[in-house]
């Protein structure tokens, strides 16, 4: 192709000669495609004539290997010149307006077979031989470009500089799957990298002219491998290049600033601030940050390029030693791609290179946020800077408090907890220390103030002298109106022998944990003070009634009950027998642990009613005790509290709970005998916090962890996906029994099947009953009425029957992790 030039200057003589000859050199190398990168130190003498310097760019389409490009500049591999800055392989010129200048510069009769192309970041051409470009930059996004519209990368390939100016004559840009990758490299390498490489010959020549523009000397177009589709495009190592150049020069010229949000080519002035920045927006959007991957150089050690991902990437690797764990640890990870890469910077600064938003799990809830282990160092932080705060608010609360002169003058006229209503005929059975009344109406008071919510209620007695207060939060009444189907109310308590009763609403939440629904403080006993406590909680939980109320063997409390609420079930609780027991039978306890055993499977362990009365006979033949009044009284009365009796009535299972940790036991190891009432309501607010902070913890570790499957089981994978992850261990429990048991007997009744089941080796057969046009099953042991969970036998049927869910009607919703949707 010949073209007209006349109207540019030329060069003296001896300097176009000097040109020429170079040119005529780099032509001649444009045909070597064997090298991919020489060094002027390895080079023989004839070569170091045709080329003084050449630098090679390996990509490749991994995240982990564009860090590297940043690194190998301090390794082994080829290296850049030392007076070009490595920023100067990504800050290109983007600028559409100049770049669409440059490129119609050249019409499209003199480019020939070049054809102009827009896409979504301006006008570009194809390439073609005889096309020019203001700069080498200029030609090399032209062909990347154009690479990324066709689907394939390219690389800087070849580079051939002047020995007087050091300025670049001519540059090669190839395909990235150009050459074959030395074989000695991988010959070592336990894990060798996947083979990219395929020999590709297309590539793309300009060189230098005297006028001061680059020319396009040769294009080769033909390949010989597939082209990526257009929706992975955006991987090619290219067109990331592009991308982050551009998003660098985006940031340089914003004056907007840092928003929160990670954007691809955002500067930071070290790692460190880096990380602070990506943990911060971490705590925002909800997950936990993780320091992953680091490249460093091998010259100084400083950090070249780093990794930040989500806690949740990758996935754990298999050890052998598991299989020798009896509960081994919740899976947390899950392959999540989510991460933050950052590259050094010539300037020493670090800039994000990589930035992959979507993470493949729920995040977790802003309440929540502080438990992650990023975030904790942040939230000491916030922690440091609320105390402060929080020491300007007792200042100001002080000078509150002195301006008030007595409880008159703070309370909110529009809410009178005291009830004038219901006061009591008579005067109150135990009498309020000095000054009492006084404490415990200033801390209600304040707590109302704090929070509007705070409900109390005080009742009075014939002499205008407090007898009775109840109290509850919204905190506690949303507890109730999630878990109010099973309530046990505890009268066993009293702060001093010679004061007040302690009478708290407690119940069991979807973790098996203990909750609080409400307390109360008596100093009457009477069947009028219960029905009036009873009418307070009512009103407070807006009239919602529980199924089932346990109580202690108190005639009183059962006729207020009966009085207040009639409909509902009524129970003997068994941990309050149990410490009546303790009480009765102290000097039993005292140097026999046989005996402590036996009482506490007598009363925890045993679900049927033979299993219970062949063990207390033993327990009473083998210690003696058939002349113990107390046992034999208890045992007259076992139907209204052994758990082998009533278990059609639903109790929730909060006998195992209390028998793990008593509400009653936690406070007395903090409190004395001569306990005033103010220290006993400001510890009893602090162990309701650390309820209530153990069952966020719950919640934060169900949305991060799932427990571990003793099987590639349908089943059980159901229930995890439904039940909490305490109830499912022991869902999964009943489900590894009922591997060993047995199917004896079937008798078919129309759509009522009828088995004999029993566990194997063993004698005693339990019924089940499975109906066939609705898929209802029954168990005999009638775990499920009372628990709320199916047992063994249950499951077994249903094994037997190929139902590989769980029916719907047997997932309780308050067991499950939609327990408070």
């Amino acid at each position: 192709m010949s073209m007209d030039r006349s109207g540019h200057g030329l060069l003296t003589h001896g300097k176009n000669s000097e040109f020429q000859n170079e040119l005529h050199e780099s032509n001649r190398a444009d045909v070597d495609m064997g090298e991919e990168c020489k060094s002027s130190e390895t080079s023989s003498p004839e070569k170091s004539q045709e080329a003084t310097e050449s630098e090679s760019d390996s990509w490749s389409g991994s995240a982990s290997l564009v860090e590297k490009s940043a690194v190998e500049i301090n390794g082994d591999e080829c290296q850049a010149p030392p007076e070009i800055p490595l920023v100067n392989k990504y800050e290109m010129n983007v600028d559409s307006e100049q770049e669409s200048q440059s490129l119609n510069t050249v019409s499209v009769d003199e480019l020939g077979p070049g054809v102009p192309v827009k896409d979504g970041k301006g006008l570009f051409m194809v390439p073609a031989v005889g096309m020019e470009f203001e700069s080498e930059e200029h030609a090399y996004k032209c062909y990347s470009r154009y690479a990324v519209m066709e689907g394939f990368s390219i690389r800087k390939d070849f580079v051939n500089k002047s020995r007087v100016t050091g300025t670049v004559v001519s540059r090669r840009f190839t395909c990235y799957r150009q050459g074959y990758r030395p074989s000695k490299h991988t010959m070592n390498t336990r894990k060798p990298r996947k083979e990219t490489r395929t020999g590709c010959l297309a590539h793309m020549t300009i060189a230098w002219q005297p006028y001061g523009k680059f020319c396009v000397t040769n294009f080769e177009n033909k390949h010989n491998h597939e082209f990526v589709n257009p929706s992975t495009a955006h991987l090619l190592p290219s067109q990331k290049r592009l991308a982050f150049a551009e998003a660098v020069e985006a940031d340089l010229a914003s004056s907007s600033g840092v928003d929160g949000v990670p954007k691809l080519g955002m500067g930071f002035e070290s790692e460190d601030h880096a990380y602070e920045f990506y943990n911060s927006y971490a705590g925002k959007v909800g997950f936990s940050v993780r320091k992953d991957y680091v490249n460093r150089s091998k010259i100084d050690g400083a950090v070249v390029s780093r990794r930040f991902t989500c806690f949740r990437e990758g996935f754990r690797q298999k050890d052998k030693r598991d299989l020798n764990i009896k509960r081994p640890r919740k899976e947390t990870r899950i392959g999540c791609l989510a991460q933050l890469v950052i590259s050094r910077q010539s300037d020493g600064s670090y800039r994000v290179t990589n930035f992959e938003e979507k993470h493949n799990h729920e995040l977790v809830a802003a309440c929540r946020i502080r438990m992650l282990r990023s975030q904790k160092q942040l939230v000491a932080a916030q922690i440091a800077e609320g105390n402060a705060i929080e020491g300007r608010k007792i200042q100001l609360k002080s000078a509150y408090e002195v301006s008030c002169n007595s409880i008159g003058d703070c309370v909110d006229h529009e809410y009178d907890p005291v009830d004038q209503r219901s006061k009591l005929i008579s005067k109150c059975t135990r009498e309020m220390r000095d000054g009492e009344a006084e404490k415990i109406q200033q801390y209600f008071q304040s707590k109302k103030v704090k929070n509007p919510s705070f409900f109390y209620a005080i009742q009075l007695d014939a002499d205008n002298q407090v007898a009775n207060i109840f109290w509850t939060d919204a905190k506690m009444v949303m507890d109730y109106s999630d878990f109010g189907d099973v309530l046990c109310f505890d009268t066993t308590y009293r702060i001093s022998e010679d004061c007040h009763l302690f009478s708290p609403f407690v119940g069991v939440n979807h973790h098996k944990q203990m909750v609080i629904f409400g307390a109360a403080l008596l100093y009457d006993e009477t069947v009028d003070s219960f029905k009036w406590l009873f009418q307070k909680f009512l009103e407070a939980m807006s009239g919602k009634k529980p199924k089932t109320i346990l109580t202690d063997q108190d005639e009183i409390v059962s006729e207020a009950i009966s009085s207040i609420l009639p409909d509902i079930n009524q129970l003997v609780c068994v941990w309050h027998v149990y410490q009546r027991a303790l009480k009765q039978l102290s000097h039993m306890f005292i140097g026999s642990p046989p005996f402590v055993n036996d009482l506490l499977s007598c009363f925890f362990d045993l679900e049927e009613e033979e299993d219970f009365i062949a063990s207390w006979n033993h327990m009473m033949d083998l210690h003696g005790l058939w002349g113990n009044e107390w046992l034999n009284k208890i045992f007259e009365t076992r139907e209204q509290w052994a758990i082998a009796y009533k278990r059609h009535i639903f109790c929730a299972d909060i006998k195992s709970v209390q028998l793990r940790g008593s509400f009653i036991l936690n406070l007395k190891k903090y409190l004395k005998s001569d306990s005033d009432v103010l220290s006993f309501l400001k510890q009893l607010g602090k162990m309701v916090n650390d309820w209530q902070y153990k069952e966020l913890e719950a919640n934060y570790d169900m949305s991060q962890n799932m427990p571990k499957l003793m099987g590639d089981v349908i089943l059980l994978k159901h229930a995890r996906d439904a039940y909490t992850p305490r109830i499912f261990e022991l869902f999964q429990q009943e489900y590894e029994t009922c591997l060993n048991i047995v199917v004896n007997q079937c008798i078919e009744n129309g759509s009522l099947l009828e088995y004999k089941v029993s566990i194997y080796g063993q004698p005693r057969e339990y019924t089940v009953s499975y109906n066939l046009s609705n898929n209802t099953v029954c168990c005999s042991c009638m775990k499920f009425e009372f628990i709320g969970m199916l047992c063994s036998h249950a499951l077994k049927v249903l094994d037997y029957s190929n139902i590989r869910l769980l029916p719907s009607q047997y997932i309780l919703k308050r067991w499950t992790r939609e327990a408070r949707v």
